[in-house]
């Protein structure tokens, strides 16, 4: 019994603080165990399949990502991550593929923004960081946010744009990358001139 649980908590170590049905099976545990440690008050449930300890607080960030395999963060969620934007986000913003389904994330989540690019420009760019509570997530390096922003300029807030832009270009920006982005994105020139100015 108590090999089960430690077994169970190596799952959480492993997966930010979450344990997935999936994991669980795969290790020859069964089902009826997560609800007997849920009853007992030692797992907590937090949607079908996905649980976190109950002594632990389930990290949003984290929580998304656990949901789906294709959330990255991106846009201003990415940006405040990174130290590219001071505005705590009020709101996620993850890009999925074109044609994934993220209905359930987006009923559960009102205010999450869900960004669709073509599969092949989907993985340009995935990177990790830590979230604020301490979880490793995925989201766009710098120079890939940076091009997005430059890409998307008219959908984005101006004040967001124009303070990630300064910052990205004072703190030591990758122009070998973020040129080349620009050329897979078809921004080469915009880039350039940005680069000519800041």
């Amino acid at each position: 019994m108590n090999q089960i649980w430690e077994r169970i908590q190596a799952i959480a170590e492993k997966n930010n603080g979450f344990i997935k049905t999936a994991h669980v099976e795969q290790l020859g545990i069964s089902r009826p165990m997560l609800q007997k440690y849920t009853k007992a008050g030692k797992l907590e449930q937090v949607c079908k399949g996905l649980y976190i300890l109950a002594s632990d607080m389930a990290d949003e960030y984290a929580l998304l990502q656990a949901r789906s395999k294709y959330a990255v963060f991106s846009y201003g969620t990415a940006l405040f991550l990174w130290g590219l934007s001071d505005r705590t986000p009020h709101a996620y913003d993850i890009t999925v593929p074109r044609g994934t389904n993220v209905s359930l994330l987006k009923r559960d989540n009102p205010t999450l923004r869900c960004h669709y690019v073509q599969p092949d420009t989907y993985t340009i760019g995935i990177s990790e960081t830590i979230s604020p509570q301490g979880a490793t997530v995925r989201l766009y390096d710098k120079e890939r946010c940076i091009c997005d922003l430059i890409r998307d300029k008219n959908n984005v807030d101006m004040q967001l744009y124009s303070q990630a832009i300064k910052i990205y270009f004072k703190t030591k920006p990758n122009n070998t990358k973020l040129l080349k982005y620009g050329k897979l994105f078809g921004i080469e020139e915009q880039i350039r001139t940005y680069m000519e100015v800041l």
